[in-house]
C-alpha cells in the first residue's frame, strides 16, 4: 500500500549539511545595505552606531532569508527520491514494491482463513435438532430426525425423555452421568405404534441448528371453523387486533373468509407471544371451542410466517377482502339523474365502509345535529351494525367498531377531530385497535372543514364525505352534452372519497339524508325497508323542494307515512337533538324516526310535537312584535331580528331555529312567490333565511355574501356560509354594526333577472 515517505514527508530529498550563503556573503543581508558600513570595517558596533546616518534599514538576504547558511539535500535513501514508500496493509511494515501485505500478515491470513473455512464446514455439517410444539403427537414423529428432550425420570436400564407433553420414550443404556431435568438430544431407534412406544439412543452432536416442529395440518378456513368446534386446526391469517385482558392474550385473526378470536395464556395479565404485533401474518394451531356464545380457538402455538408466504398471505386476503367489499349492484331508491351521475362515487364511498368493517377498523361516524343530519347517521348506522356484527366474533362488537356522533356545527370543527383523534390514538396504544374510518354525513364539504381534515390526514385517516353543502369553486369539469358528470373542490385534497350533489351539476335540494340512504342501501341492501322514509324526513326537515323529494315523500306513503307526519317526525328530531346536544341518542332517535320500538313512535311523537310546538310559540311571542320590517329599493322584503335581545336563551328553539320560524311566519303573510330574506343576529353572529324567490330571481347565495362582506370588512374575522338560501355568518362583536350594515348593503345591491 503507497503512503508518503515519513523521513521526507514526501519530498523525495532530505537536508545532509550547510554551506555559506553565495549570495549575501554569509551575513545574511542584502549588499546594498552594507555600503556605509563597509567604511566602518574593523570598528566595533558600538562605534559604528555612533557614525549612524540614518541611512535605509538593512534587508535580509533573499536567499537564506537571513541566516546567512543554505541548506545542503541529497535524495532520500528512504524512498529513493520518490516521496512514497510501500507498507503492509495490515501492520504497516516497509515492504518489497511488489508486494501488498509482509510475510508475518500473509501468514496470519492464512491461518484466519482456514479457521474460517473449519467454521464453514462445521456450519454446513451441522445438524437440525428439533422442539416439538405442544400439538405434535408420536405419528408426527420421523426417524431421520434428531430430537431435544428432557429427562424426566431415571430407571437402571434407562431413562425416560418428553419431547413434549404428548410424546415421551425411553433411552436405553448407562445413565449414570444424566440426571432428572437434564435436557438431551436424541434419535429414534424404533417406533412401536401399536404399544404407543418409541425408544431413544442419545446423539452426541458437536453443532446443531435448533428448530421448531409444529404439528404438520391443513389449513382451515375461518368460515370452516362453525364445523371444526373440539378439533385441533391450523389457521393461517393476519392480526388485526391484540387486547390484553386480565386472564389470557385475545388476538383478533382475519383471512379471506372471515374474522376469528385466538385466546393466548401463559399467566394471568401476561402478554402471550410478545414477539407478534399488530398487521404480522401468523400460523396458529389450536383447539376450536366456544366462548360467550361466539367460536374461538385456544392456541397450542403461533408463529410469523416468513417474508414469502406472508407476502402471499397478504395478497390472498386483499384480493378477496376487495372482492368481498363490492357493492351489489342494486337500484337507487328513486329516479334521478343526479344520482346516477354520482353513482361511481356512491359505490366507492359503500366499498371503502365495507372495506373497513372487513378490515377491523371502527367506523367513526360525524353529522351534522339537525334532521338532514341525524337521518344520514341513523341510516348508515343501520346498515354498518349488522355487518360488522357478522364479520366480528366479539359480543360487543357494535360498541368497539362503530362510533355516531353529532355535530352542533355543520361543519367538521376542529374540537371534534381533536376528539376523534384522541380517541382513536389511545383505543390504538391500550386495545390495539387500527385508526379509524371517518365518515362525514351533512358536513365536510366546505372550506371550513379543511383545518380539521387536515389533522385526519396528518395520521392517514382514511375520510369519506357525504354532503350537499356549496362546496366552493368548482376546479375542474367534465361536461358531456352540456351536463357536469365530475368536479373537484378545496377539500378533495384532504378527502379519499367525496359525495356531493354539486360536484356533478346538483344542487343542494338532494339531501345529505337522501344521498347517506342511498349509500346505506349500496352498503347494505337488506335495511331498504326500513330507511326508506329517512330521505323524505330528511328533506322536510331541511326544506328542501326537488323531484327527488317527491319521489321520497311518495315512498314512505307507500310504507304508511303522511306526509304531515313525516314532518312531526322531522321537528321532534329537531327539538330532541338540542337536548341531547353531543350525545347520539341511539335508542332514543331511532324511536322517533320509528327505525326501532316501533310500538312507542306514535306516543313519542305525540309528546314531544305538543312540548315542540308550546316552546315554538312562546319564541315566537317574544320575537315577533320586535322585526324591523322593511322593503329594499331592489323590491326584496328584508327582516330583521336581534333574537339575542327578543328571544328566550338556553332554551329549544336555538337562535337559528328561532330566525326559520320568524321567517315562515312572514312567509305566511307575503306568500312564498315573494323575494323575502330574514336576518336574525347576535352580538357575533347572524342567521339567514330566504325564499328560492330571492335566489332565482337576484341570485341570492349565502356564501357569496360571507365572502363579499369578509373582504369588505377584513378586521372583522368574517367566517360562515351554508346553502344558497339558508346560512350562517359569525364576526367580531365589536364590529358587528358594521358587518351588519354591509350585509344590507350587500342585499340591497342585488339586482333582479341578475
Amino acid at each position: 500500500m503507497k503512503t508518503k515517505c515519513p523521513k521526507c514527508n514526501g519530498i523525495g530529498s532530505v537536508v545532509v549539511d550547510y554551506k555559506e550563503c553565495d549570495a549575501c556573503g554569509g551575513t545574511g543581508f542584502e549588499e546594498d545595505a552594507f555600503d556605509i558600513s563597509n567604511h566602518f570595517k574593523g570598528v566595533n558596533s558600538n562605534a559604528r552606531a555612533k557614525f549612524d546616518l540614518g541611512g535605509e534599514e538593512d534587508i535580509p538576504c533573499e536567499v537564506c532569508n537571513g541566516k546567512g547558511q543554505v541548506e545542503v539535500f541529497e535524495e532520500c535513501p528512504h524512498c529513493h527520491g520518490t516521496g512514497q514508500i510501500n507498507v503492509c496493509r495490515d501492520c504497516g511494515k516497509l515492504i518489497d514494491e511488489k508486494l501488498d501485505v509482509c510475510e508475518d500478515c500473509e501468514e496470519k491470513r492464512k491461518v484466519e482463513k482456514m479457521k474460517y473455512d473449519e467454521f464453514e464446514a462445521r456450519q454446513k455439517s451441522a445438524r437440525d435438532v428439533y422442539v416439538l410444539d405442544s400439538l405434535c403427537q408420536m405419528k408426527d414423529m420421523d426417524k431421520n430426525k434428531l430430537y431435544k428432550g428432557k429427562i424426566t425420570r431415571i430407571e437402571r436400564y434407562g431413562a425416560f425423555v418428553s419431547l413434549n407433553n404428548n410424546v415421551w420414550g425411553l433411552m436405553r443404556g448407562d445413565m449414570s452421568e444424566y440426571h432428572v431435568g437434564e435436557e438431551v438430544i436424541v434419535f429414534i431407534t424404533s417406533i412401536k405404534s401399536r404399544e404407543g412406544k418409541i425408544d431413544f439412543a442419545p446423539a452426541y452432536v458437536e453443532s446443531y441448528n435448533l428448530k421448531r416442529l409444529t404439528k404438520s395440518l391443513p389449513r382451515t378456513l375461518i368460515d370452516q371453523l362453525e364445523k371444526n368446534k373440539g378439533k385441533i386446526v391450523r389457521i393461517d391469517g393476519e392480526v388485526q387486533q391484540i387486547q390484553q385482558t386480565s386472564g389470557p392474550t385475545i388476538f383478533i385473526i382475519s383471512d379471506e373468509t372471515g374474522t376469528t378470536e385466538i385466546a393466548a395464556f401463559d399467566k394471568a395479565g401476561e402478554r402471550s407471544y410478545p414477539e407478534i404485533e399488530l398487521g404480522d401474518a401468523v400460523q396458529v394451531l389450536g383447539e376450536v371451542n366456544e366462548h360467550g356464545g361466539k367460536t374461538q380457538i385456544e392456541s397450542s402455538s403461533m408463529m410469523k410466517l416468513g417474508e414469502e408466504n406472508t407476502r402471499k398471505l397478504h395478497k390472498l386476503i386483499d384480493d378477496a377482502l376487495n372482492k368481498k367489499a363490492e357493492p351489489q349492484h342494486v337500484d337507487f331508491l328513486v329516479k334521478s339523474d343526479v344520482l346516477n351521475r354520482l353513482k361511481p362515487k356512491m359505490r366507492e364511498a359503500a366499498k371503502k365502509i365495507r372495506r373497513a368493517i372487513l378490515d377491523g377498523r371502527t367506523i367513526l361516524i360525524r353529522h351534522h345535529n339537525d334532521a338532514d343530519g341525524i337521518c344520514s347517521g341513523v341510516a348508515m348506522e343501520k346498515a354498518i351494525i349488522p355487518l360488522i356484527e357478522k364479520v366480528n366474533p366479539s359480543n360487543d362488537a357494535q360498541y368497539y367498531y362503530f362510533k355516531r356522533s353529532p355535530s352542533k356545527a355543520p361543519f367538521y370543527e376542529l374540537e371534534d377531530v381533536v376528539k376523534d383523534l384522541s380517541f382513536a390514538l389511545e383505543d390504538q396504544e391500550r386495545h390495539g385497535q387500527k385508526l379509524p374510518l371517518i365518515v362525514l354525513l351533512d358536513n365536510g364539504s366546505t372550506e371550513e372543514d379543511i383545518v380539521a381534515l387536515m389533522q385526519a390526514k396528518i395520521y392517514d385517516i382514511e375520510v369519506v364525505v357525504i354532503d350537499h353543502h356549496y362546496p366552493g369553486e368548482l376546479i375542474t369539469k367534465d361536461e358531456r352534452d352540456g351536463e357536469i358528470y365530475g368536479a373537484t373542490v378545496a377539500v378533495d385534497e384532504y378527502v379519499d372519497t367525496h359525495v356531493n350533489p354539486y360536484l356533478v351539476g346538483g344542487d343542494s335540494q338532494l339531501t345529505a339524508g337522501a344521498l347517506a340512504s342511498e349509500v346505506a342501501h349500496l352498503i347494505n341492501p337488506n335495511i331498504k325497508e326500513l330507511i326508506m322514509h329517512l330521505p323524505a324526513v330528511a328533506a322536510l326537515g331541511d326544506r328542501a323542494e326537488c323531484g327527488e323529494v317527491y319521489q321520497y315523500l311518495e315512498l314512505a306513503s307507500e310504507k304508511g307515512f303522511a306526509k304531515e307526519h313525516l314532518a312531526k317526525i322531522a321537528e321532534c328530531v329537531d327539538f330532541e337533538a338540542y337536548f341531547l346536544r353531543f350525545m347520539n341518542g341511539r335508542g332514543i332517535m331511532d324511536t322517533i324516526l320509528a327505525v326501532d320500538n316501533l310500538d312507542k313512535h306514535e306516543k313519542m311523537i305525540d309528546a314531544l310535537y305538543k312540548e315542540y310546538q308550546k316552546r315554538v310559540d312562546t319564541q315566537l311571542k317574544a320575537a315577533l312584535p320586535n322585526i324591523k320590517k322593511t322593503q329594499l329599493s331592489n323590491g326584496i322584503y328584508f327582516n330583521l331580528i336581534d333574537v339575542e335581545k327578543y328571544a328566550h336563551k338556553f332554551t329549544f328553539p336555538a337562535p337559528g331555529k328561532t330566525c326559520g320560524f320568524v321567517h315562515d311566519r312572514i312567509i305566511k303573510e307575503l306568500g312564498e312567490e315573494k323575494p323575502i330574506v330574514t336576518l336574525g343576529h347576535g352580538p357575533d353572529f347572524g342567521v339567514f333565511r330566504a325564499t328560492d324567490a330571492v335566489n332565482e330571481q337576484y341570485g341570492f347565495n349565502v356564501n357569496d355574501i360571507v365572502a363579499i362582506i369578509s373582504q369588505k370588512v377584513p378586521q372583522a374575522g368574517v367566517d360562515g356560509g351554508g346553502h344558497e338560501c339558508a346560512g350562517s355568518i359569525k364576526y367580531i362583536e365589536g364590529l358587528g354594526s358594521e358587518v351588519l350594515y354591509k350585509v344590507v348593503e350587500e342585499i340591497q345591491s342585488l339586482s333582479k333577472e341578475f
